[in-house]
């Protein structure tokens, strides 16, 4: 009877063992989160993490529509102003209700010159509280996309940012730290447990989440894993759950394995060259008092020397689609064929163009570019410097990790760099304001990067983004694309695939903003 006791309660504790193992994410990305503050960095996987602790106003659902999430409801009273009805009887994570004070104190903290979103928050106008459930948005001109603005914009507790002294984001690119870097409070469905940068991040289930759950997992391990052999080891040893960015050269091993489903599904998100065009003598290069990038025909040169279709058949084992246009979606472009179609790879042109521009025996330039952010990244920039080795154009590929490499380009430190831009929305808004733009305040061409200055092009896409009527805004932002595409303000390359890896009794929700939402994810 004492041995049959005995193995009836090991049983007993193996089975809530394996129940709780089973109710534990386990995954891992190429990369990891660059911080716990929502505002500070505009980064996709920062992005994700951050939106599991830190809830918006208006949510996504599965196919990315937008649904109610902290606002319950909300209407356009007149063409500049929107009114929100804010959920009752919710609190953050320490306990501490959700008011409107809250959302005028986030909305107005994104807008903060630290903050990577400033231009979206600030597109979303002036706001201010009516009672502790209603908020009004008072907007200087029309926003056709507000209600997608708003999406970008996580709200924060007023009293836990006072009393921890961070009523501003921090300063990612000068290296800041403050208490928000490894601490978080949100009203998400999951609470940060600890941080522990390039090592791991650990997360539990929120027990007074307001919302109802789908999923079973109660709790969640991030392990960034750079290498992808150990991060496809990891995966098919059961030692993860779920990979966020299987190599594409191992998809088809992966599909036949039998252990290893693969999710498949374009994502929203272009990859491109920028290239500095404003200072008169370029920082890496061999060719003094003179910067090669401002002259039109040495950029369409090296748009010319790029053998796409190499790249998506070898490189991207065709998990990407070539495309002309720098803007994540087609829809963006509205599906035109002329706007989407590249300038043609002809070395003997490009060479030619080189040659007339006055570089007949190239130059030397240092491409930066990420080694743990896109698919295939540093491969990449590797790729695309011997191919204009074809121009006699010596580039030497500065390769490094996100965390270093959004910085340099923050200081506008580069000459040449790679740059990928996406997430749930279609609309080229929200590429033209912070890319094609110039330079200026309010978060307007934070990230044109080569900070060229078009004012013909900044005009257009200025004025497209408070266009009411749906035609003429379509008309001015084909516009934009032409007058950026003439010019070759950034070299686009590819929209990327990004087919997810899960163990088979893992099952995920794919969305194509690369957004894994853990409140629907079932481990079996």
């Amino acid at each position: 009877m004492t041995r049959w006791i005995s193995a009836l309660l090991g049983a007993a504790m193996a089975l809530a063992s394996g129940i709780a193992q089973a109710q534990t994410l386990r995954w891992a990305s190429q990369g990891d989160p660059q911080t716990m503050d929502p505002h500070s960095q505009n980064e996709q996987l920062t992005n994700a993490m951050n939106g599991q602790v830190y809830e918006f106003l208006i949510a996504r659902d599965r196919q990315l529509n937008l649904v109610p999430q902290l606002a319950t409801e909300w209407k356009q009273t007149t063409p500049l102003q929107w009114r929100m009805k804010l959920r009752p009887n919710v609190k953050f994570h320490d306990g501490t209700p959700f008011t409107a004070d809250d959302v005028v104190f986030s909305i107005n903290r994104a807008k903060l010159p630290t903050s990577q979103i400033a231009v979206y928050a600030n597109a979303v106008g002036e706001v201010k509280k009516i009672d502790d459930l209603t908020v009004e948005f008072n907007l200087s001109q029309v926003n056709p996309i507000f209600l997608q603005h708003i999406n970008t914009l996580n709200i924060m507790s007023k009293a836990w940012c006072e009393k921890h002294n961070v009523t501003k984001p921090l300063d990612f690119k000068n290296k800041e730290e403050s208490f928000a870097s490894y601490n978080a409070n949100g009203t998400g469905p999951y609470m940060l447990v600890k941080r522990e940068p390039d090592v791991k991040t650990v997360y539990k289930r929120n027990p007074n989440y307001w919302g109802k759950i789908d999923g079973n997992v109660q709790d969640v391990i991030f392990t960034p894993i750079k290498q992808d052999a150990t991060r496809m080891a990891a995966l098919m040893s059961g030692e993860i759950d779920f990979v966020l960015d299987p190599p594409p050269r191992d998809l088809e091993r992966l599909r036949g394995g039998g252990q290893v489903k693969i999710l498949d599904g374009v994502e929203n998100r272009i990859i491109f060259i920028g290239m500095d065009q404003a200072r008169d003598e370029l920082l890496y290069s061999s060719v003094k008092g003179k910067n090669p990038f401002k002259d039109v025909r040495v950029r369409k040169a090296l748009y010319q020397a790029i053998d796409i279709e190499t790249i998506r058949t070898k490189l991207m084992n065709g998990q990407a689609i070539p495309t002309g246009a720098v803007v994540p979606s087609p829809l963006g472009s509205f599906n035109d064929p002329e706007i989407e179609k590249r300038l043609p790879y002809d070395v003997a042109a490009a060479r030619q163009l080189l040659a007339d521009a006055g570089y007949p025996d190239g130059f030397e330039v240092t491409l930066d570019c990420p080694n743990n952010r896109y698919i295939n990244d540093e491969k990449i920039c590797v790729a695309l410097a011997g191919m204009w080795a074809q121009l006699k154009i010596k580039v030497k590929v500065n390769a490094m990790p996100r965390s270093t490499y959004f910085p340099k380009l923050d200081k506008l430190d580069t000459s040449l760099y790679m740059l990928g831009w996406g997430g749930s929305i279609t609309d080229a808004e929200t590429t033209f304001t912070p890319i094609y733009r110039n330079r200026g305040d309010k978060g307007i061409g934070s990230y044109n990067y080569g900070n060229y200055t078009d004012d013909k092009l900044d005009a257009a896409a200025a004025a497209q983004s408070s266009e009411a009527d749906p035609e003429k805004r379509k008309a001015l932002i084909k516009t934009v694309f032409k007058l950026h595409n003439d010019a070759v303000r950034h070299i686009p390359l590819h929209r990327q695939f990004i087919p997810w890896a899960e163990r088979n009794n893992v099952s995920a929700v794919h969305r194509a903003d690369n957004w894994l939402e853990w409140q629907w994810v079932t481990v079996k």
